[in-house]
């Protein structure tokens, strides 16, 4: 036979739980400072039951996790405290420091009993992670984007993300419809989860869904009534703040309350400290558009009552002044007449007798000329008369010529006559008629 294996000497749990609470008994596991992300968070009978989780800085996996109690003799301090300091209570997705000791109950297991809670760590971290997205933002190159588009004057066509039926989004509504000034405002809902994990993808939806309408809107309101400051976590979220960076509409940021601050509210075109006051801040654009209408009016009808005053006054003059203007106004006539018949008389003198000179000697220069030129005339008359008598025909006849014409005309060519024609010699006393019987060509 071979040798026995020994057989293992089990023991109680019991005892087992009571070894781990003597290893645990070690000094360095008491009022150990942690820090974690709360999750599962619960109040019973005035104890806090939670668990503390740590994750992946990239990825989000779980890296660790561990069951922790606040007992109620000092969880309302420490929960005091904590919401004194940052505004906000105890709740799961917070990122805390907590001090305790850790914990080994037979019946319950281990868990990390909480003592003491430093705020101030959840303030930097919260402010860290704003920083940390602002600064990304920065060097993309998008923080300032929406913060530098210009206004319309009269922003009344305004697209609104909120939660439906909540208390914020029927302040805004109301104040918004219900304003003294009777501006009428175009609203129009784009529902999202305004709480919680769904909250960045919820709004960013919303955002799209505006985007493909743009242009029937003048703006975006993006509005959330108060409530604890950890409800607001949710909208400091990178992918939210970049979209609502590069947005092509101005947003607006009514979130929370005035001491409530987010990562939207720095990259926001506007951001007010509720949605009453989002309200508030449309109202008093539109009622500035209209206080502007107003004054030009005024101005308008402050110069047409100038205009008028001004068209009354000379009106009356000239109506005072009308019965007396023909008068005047002949008086003034006659005595530019008389002043001109005296001109006249003076210069006329002086302008008339010197013309009357020269048209005198003109008129002797004239006679002589004429004179001269008549003389002239008649000897290129005379002239002209003695040659023409001298080449009449009368005075061919007279020096023994005749003149023969034959029906009329004169025969300068024998061509002219034939037999039996009949012609007339013409003498310087008389006339012969006689018959061709012959005619002869000389060469």
């Amino acid at each position: 036979m071979g040798i026995l294996e020994e057989t293992p000497q089990p023991v109680t749990l019991q005892a087992l739980a009571r070894r781990v609470s003597a290893a645990l008994a070690d000094t360095s596991l008491f009022n150990v400072w942690v820090v974690a992300e709360l999750s599962d968070l619960r109040v019973n009978h005035g104890h806090c039951y939670l668990e503390l989780m740590e994750k992946h800085p990239s990825t989000g996996a779980i890296l660790a996790r561990m069951r922790a109690v606040i007992w109620a003799n000092v969880f309302p301090r420490i929960n005091a405290d904590f919401l004194s300091t940052t505004g906000q209570r105890l709740a799961s997705g917070i990122k805390v420091m907590v001090c305790g000791t850790v914990n080994y109950h037979p019946a319950f297991g281990m868990s990390f009993v909480i003592s003491a809670i430093d705020p101030a760590f959840t303030m930097g971290e919260a402010e860290r992670r704003r920083r940390e997205i602002l600064r990304k933002l920065q060097i993309e190159g998008v923080l300032e984007l929406n913060r530098s588009i210009e206004w319309p004057d009269v922003p009344n066509r305004i697209a609104i993300i909120s939660a439906p039926g909540a208390a914020g989004y029927g302040d805004f509504i109301h104040q918004l419809y219900t304003n003294p000034s009777g501006l009428r405002f175009h609203t129009q809902l784009f529902p999202a989860v305004m709480q919680g994990e769904r909250t960045s993808p919820s709004v960013i939806a919303a955002l799209d869904s505006i985007a493909a309408g743009m242009d029937e809107f003048d703006c975006v309101v993006i509005i959330r009534g108060g409530g604890a400051t950890s409800d607001l976590l949710a909208f400091d979220d990178y992918e939210l703040a970049a979209n609502i960076a590069q947005f092509p509409l101005p947003v607006v940021i009514g979130i929370g309350h005035e001491r409530d601050t987010t990562v939207l509210d720095y990259v926001a075109n506007m951001r007010v400290k509720t949605p009453t006051a989002a309200a508030e801040w449309l109202i008093a654009r539109g009622e500035n558009a209209l206080a502007a209408l107003r004054r030009i009016g005024a101005e308008i009808l402050q110069c047409a009552t100038d205009k008028i005053a001004a068209a009354n006054t000379q009106l009356a003059y000239l109506d005072s002044t009308l019965a007396m203007a023909p008068a005047a106004a002949l008086q003034r006539a006659s005595s530019r007449i008389h002043n001109a018949t005296v001109s006249l008389a003076g210069s006329s003198a002086r302008l008339i007798a010197p013309q009357l000179a020269r048209l005198e000697a003109t008129a002797t220069s004239i006679a002589t000329a004429a004179h001269t030129a008549t003389r002239r005339a008649l000897d290129r008359l005379e002239a002209r008369t003695s040659l023409l008598q001298a080449l009449s025909p009368e005075a061919t006849l007279r020096r023994g010529y005749t003149i023969t014409t034959c029906n009329g005309r004169a025969v300068t060519s024998i061509s002219q006559l034939s037999p039996d024609a009949e012609i007339t010699t013409h003498l310087a006393d008389g006339t012969v008629t006689s018959t061709i019987t012959s005619t002869q060509h000389h060469n």
